[in-house]
This record gives structure tokens, C-alpha cells and sequence, in this order.
């Protein structure tokens, strides 16, 4: 025990002494290195094997998760199946035009408006691709928003949570139509206008109604979180959640809408009918 110590000593006072210890340390490591990984490596094997049990766990059950909602939504296409077919058959009664479905084109996420009061974004599909100012913008879940602003190879998007942006909506549920307006925040939009007495209540879903022209009817936007009634008011206070993920997608899809029907010009809501017509709709009423 005592040599030990003094050898110790004596390497410490060389060392601290001489610079040539400098290399014998050097040569030392090289000649331990292989020592230590032999040490290390149960431990290493260890956390190899706890990080791939884990990660096989977890795809494990995201691969469960993964099936259920197939099945989940297997079984919704087989009931859109069925509604679609009664839809056509409906229509046909009724004469009625059947509805287009609207091409698209997908695009991706480049960049983030870095202003906090401004919800804008950069997609990588432009001119080029056939992308125009005011191109419905959507996502795996609803809408996102609009194109505001088109170069070659990129597109600007204001999403609907900007305070900026608002666009027409009705309620799923029974037709009713208001406006949706934004709030400057990703988790809350606001229903402007709404009577005191209007039949709408918290879970309600929020499509676009199409009247605008510019966003096709029937996609989802938002769902209604509160309804406030304040006595006195005329108008309720009412609260929407985007279905959007508009924080956390970063693939969309941008909607070619089918040219709406040409509206009638005022010449033609003017025109009279003949008198013989007129004579004979009397007629027939007198009769």
C-alpha cells in the first residue's frame, strides 16, 4: 500500500514537472480505450435494447391505433356509399344537377408568418402549378384558408384564424348561415351577428355555405365551443374551435372550385311576358 502511494506521488510530481508525460498519457489512453469500451458496452447493449423495446411498443400500438381508425373509417365510407347513392337517386327525382367533385393539388408547408398578430403562411405551389389568389386552402381536416398572394414557385396563405379573414358559414345542422370571422387566435373564431334566438348550440359544426362564390359548400371549418346569451343584447356571443390543425399540419390541399352558374343580367329579370300569356295565366285562374 505505502509503494503504491509513493509511486502515485512520484508520477503525479513527473507529470506536473515535465511535458513528456504529456505523450506517455496519450499512448496510455489509446492502449485503455479498448478497455473501457468492453466496460461500457453491457451498458450500451442495455439501453439499445430498452430504447428498441420501447419504440417497438410503440409502433405496436400506433400500428393498433392505425387499424381501429381504418376500420372506423372503412365503415363511414360504406355509409357515404349508401348517402351518396340516395343523394343521386334524389336528385334525379327532383331534376336537380348533380354535384362536381372539385380537382386539387397538393402542396406543402415552407414557411411561417414570424408576426404574431398576422397567421400567414408559404406553401411551395405556385403560378407555375396553376395556383390563383383566393384558391380555397385545406388540410386532413377542414379548412385552412385562402391564397392571397401567388409567385412562380410559392403561395401566401392567410388561414382563417387571422383577424383579417372572414368568410360565409351555415350550421351542418339546420342551414342557418352566418359570417366567421377570425380572432387573431389559432383555437378561437368568432360567429359575428347572431340573433339572440338563433337555434345554435355548443358542438355545432361550421361549414362553408358557398354563397361567397369562393369556397366551395360543404367543407368543414369550425365547431361551435360556447354560446353566451346576454340579456339586453340582441346578439349572442358565440365561439368556434378551427377543425383545422392549423399549428400542426404541413400538407394541404388547394381546391380548383367548378365556375359558379352565370347570374342573370338585370335586362333579363325585367323582361315582361306577352300579353297572350298574361290573358291566358288570368284565364286559368278565373276558371
Amino acid at each position: 500500500m505505502l509503494l503504491c502511494v509513493v509511486a502515485a506521488s512520484a508520477l503525479m510530481f513527473v507529470d506536473h514537472r515535465f511535458t513528456r508525460m504529456e505523450e506517455v498519457r496519450a499512448q496510455l489512453t489509446t492502449v485503455v480505450a479498448p478497455i473501457q469500451w468492453l466496460v461500457a458496452l453491457p451498458s450500451d447493449v442495455l439501453t439499445w435494447g430498452s430504447l428498441a423495446l420501447s419504440e417497438q411498443r410503440a409502433l405496436v400500438e400506433e400500428n393498433r391505433r392505425l387499424r381501429e381508425q381504418i376500420l372506423h373509417l372503412s365503415h363511414r365510407v360504406q355509409h357515404m356509399s349508401s348517402l351518396t347513392a340516395e343523394n343521386v337517386r334524389l336528385r334525379e327525382l327532383l331534376g336537380a344537377a348533380a354535384r362536381l367533385e372539385a380537382p386539387y393539388i397538393t402542396a406543402e408547408l415552407l414557411s411561417l408568418d414570424s408576426d404574431p398578430f398576422t397567421h400567414q403562411m408559404v406553401i411551395d405551389r405556385g403560378r407555375r402549378n396553376g395556383v390563383y389568389v383566393g384558391q380555397p386552402v385545406l388540410d386532413a381536416s377542414g379548412l385552412v384558408g385562402q391564397v392571397t398572394a401567388v409567385s412562380a414557385y410559392s403561395s401566401r396563405v392567410l388561414m382563417v384564424a387571422d383577424a383579417s379573414h372572414a368568410l360565409p358559414i351555415q350550421i351542418n345542422r339546420n342551414g342557418l348561415r352566418f359570417v366567421l370571422q377570425g380572432s387573431g387566435q389559432y383555437d378561437a373564431l368568432r360567429v359575428i351577428h347572431v340573433p339572440d334566438t338563433a337555434d345554435i348550440r355548443e358542438g355545432d359544426l361550421l361549414v362553408t355555405s358557398g354563397l361567397a362564390g369562393r369556397f366551395p359548400p360543404g367543407y368543414p371549418v369550425a365547431r361551435v365551443t360556447e354560446v353566451v346569451h346576454d340579456p339586453g343584447q340582441p346578439f349572442a356571443r358565440v365561439t368556434a374551435e378551427p377543425v383545422a390543425r392549423l399549428q400542426r399540419s404541413r400538407h394541404f390541399l388547394l381546391v380548383f372550385p367548378p365556375d359558379p352558374a352565370p347570374v342573370p343580367d338585370d335586362e333579363v329579370w325585367d323582361l315582361e311576358l306577352p300579353d297572350e300569356l298574361v290573358d291566358e295565366a288570368t284565364l286559368e285562374e278565373s276558371n
